[in-house]
């Protein structure tokens, strides 16, 4: 367990990025592989800048991993959910590409998850892994300007990520996700929407591709609640950190 003092009072910081020769798996400030691990009330930076390309702040890959109060700030590759199942609440995380990605199954709940100026991972379809934003709030850092800020690419062939009764505010751009590279995965990636609100929560305009959903029913979006996407009932309770079952 890793227990601070608070955001902004208990603080790790490293500089480690693929610009100075780092793998993205080696850059990561502070790393955390074994189950059950549990880190609360401080905050974890990698100060190596956004031209230094990948540099991960928090790495985790112990199944039934739990992030509480705590902020999490880099710049590319902020936060890596590297596997296992994971739960992160009333946490800052703050990125400017692929602020969260990896090939966990994971839930974000009650976070403020923000764009900084100049997001998962799976190749097997059959993994039940992803990214699943609940009651959180998207947004934009204030010198972000115009720069549009997407809810994530297909950075693996079989991605998946569902925002669900989320804030998204005025820097989130209409069409909502972005290309990673040309059609790669458009037809097998998994992007969904339920119940947000905000500026640009409308899905009007969102992308048409075949695996994007604007519109999930009710009984879809359930599939990615802390009871059912991570099992967390079975887990959470036993954690002390507070968090919503289902919708």
């Amino acid at each position: 367990m890793l227990l601070g003092a608070g955001k902004g009072k208990s603080v790790s910081v490293g500089h480690k990025s693929a610009g100075e020769g780092y793998t993205i798996y080696a850059s990561a400030t502070v790393a955390a592989m074994g189950s059950g691990f549990i880190a609360k009330g401080l905050t974890i930076l990698n100060t190596a800048g956004p031209g230094k390309g990948q540099a991960v702040a928090l790495r985790v890959g112990g199944d039934l991993s739990v992030v509480y109060q705590c902020g999490i700030q880099a710049y590319q590759d902020t936060l890596y959910v590297h596997s296992g199942r994971q739960f992160y609440a009333a946490s800052d995380i703050a990125g400017t590409v692929d602020v969260v990605f990896g090939n966990a199954a994971v839930v974000l709940q009650s976070c403020d998850i923000q764009a900084r100026r100049p997001s998962p991972g799976q190749e097997d379809p059959n993994q039940n892994t992803g990214i699943s934003i609940h009651r959180c709030r998207v947004s934009g850092a204030p010198d972000l300007g115009g720069t549009p800020v997407y809810l994530g690419p297909p950075w693996r062939r079989y991605s998946r990520t569902v925002v669900m009764e989320s804030f998204l505010d005025r820097s989130v751009a209409p069409a909502g996700w972005l290309e990673w590279s040309g059609q790669f995965a458009l037809s097998t990636l998994y992007y969904g929407e339920y119940g947000n609100t905000g500026p640009d929560a409308g899905t009007s305009r969102r992308v048409t591709w075949a695996g994007v959903h604007t519109s999930l029913s009710r009984s879809d979006a359930v599939r990615f609640t802390v009871a059912e996407f991570i099992l967390g009932d079975a887990w959470l309770g036993g954690t002390g950190v507070s968090y919503i079952s289902g919708l």
